[in-house]
């Protein structure tokens, strides 16, 4: 029997983004956000919601244009440290010891040692409530060869990327491999082996 708790932001699992923006002022910052995901295929777009208190925000509004940086499993300090500091009086870069690398088709950075990066253009601003969500189109996907396959695509079994549990407030890291998508449920359909 299941427990109704009521509405609520549980959704697992959760991405973990680090969001890369340039201040006024031009100071590259990052803030780790985890609501997002991909919301169109053509063009491929990612959206991200953000709340107006954040330092990124006026960033987002100003330049309409960030960066997502996936961490790894190895790189959940400093992903976790992005989203409790604020860039107002904090560089984050420094503090984490991390490179902020110019993205080469918007204007923002990147976290050079995150093995995957989007570089965004936001098409649309839509107000929700408490968080405003930039809807963008993903312009390149740059990834480390070595979390490449041997077709030349990411793959989340040599990334590593983690996840966020909200309810539980923990990271979590890439679980086994169960099986090709479009593909395993087969079984299931008339004549599937």
């Amino acid at each position: 029997m299941k427990k109704s708790l009521g509405p609520g932001t549980w959704l697992y699992p959760t991405p973990v983004f680090v969001v890369g923006t340039y201040d006024a002022a031009g100071k590259p910052n990052v803030m780790t956000v985890a609501w997002g995901g991909i919301c169109c295929s053509k063009p491929p777009c990612v959206a991200i919601s953000v709340r107006k208190a954040t330092y990124t925000y006026a960033s987002l509004m100003e330049k309409k244009e960030f960066t997502i940086s996936i961490p790894t499993e190895k790189q959940v300090v400093p992903a976790d440290f992005f989203g409790t500091a604020s860039g107002r009086d904090t560089d984050k870069f420094a503090a984490a010891g991390l490179t902020p690398v110019r993205s080469e088709l918007v204007h923002a950075p990147y976290v050079g040692e995150f093995p995957f990066v989007l570089e965004c253009r936001i098409v649309h601003v839509a107000e929700l409530g408490l968080h405003t969500l930039f809807a963008a189109e993903i312009l390149d996907v740059k990834v480390d060869e070595s979390c490449l396959d041997e077709r030349g695509r990411p793959t989340a079994a040599l990334m590593r990327p983690i996840w966020w549990g909200p309810s539980e407030n923990r990271y979590y890291g890439t679980g086994e491999d169960l099986g090709k998508g479009f593909a395993v449920g087969r079984v299931l359909q008339p004549g599937g082996d």
